[in-house]
């Protein structure tokens, strides 16, 4: 099935930035389906489109658009919920 970059958190012109500044754009439908029961930020945030700083700023204010679990410092995404929001819930 190719690709699958979510585009809908981001518009198309914050897309095209992150596509430019050489980062990935988002995770192929075979990778998201590979990842463990909760991932880092990071990954979480590469799924959905979205850059370092948005991610850690919509979770630190509760707004990440799905679960996060905060443990110490770090926060980790739960990946059934991620996938649900990206229409890949198993």
């Amino acid at each position: 099935m190719g690709a699958f970059a979510v585009g809908s958190v981001m518009d198309g012109a914050r897309m095209r930035e992150n596509e430019e500044a050489g980062r990935a754009k988002g995770m192929s439908r075979e990778e998201l389906l590979e990842l463990p029961a909760a991932v880092d930020l990071e990954t979480g945030n590469r799924a959905l489109g979205l850059g370092r700083s948005k991610g850690y700023e919509l979770a630190k204010r509760g707004q990440y658009p799905c679960k996060v679990l905060r443990l110490g410092n770090a926060y980790r995404v739960v990946t059934a919920d991620l996938l649900a929001l990206l229409g890949l819930a198993a």
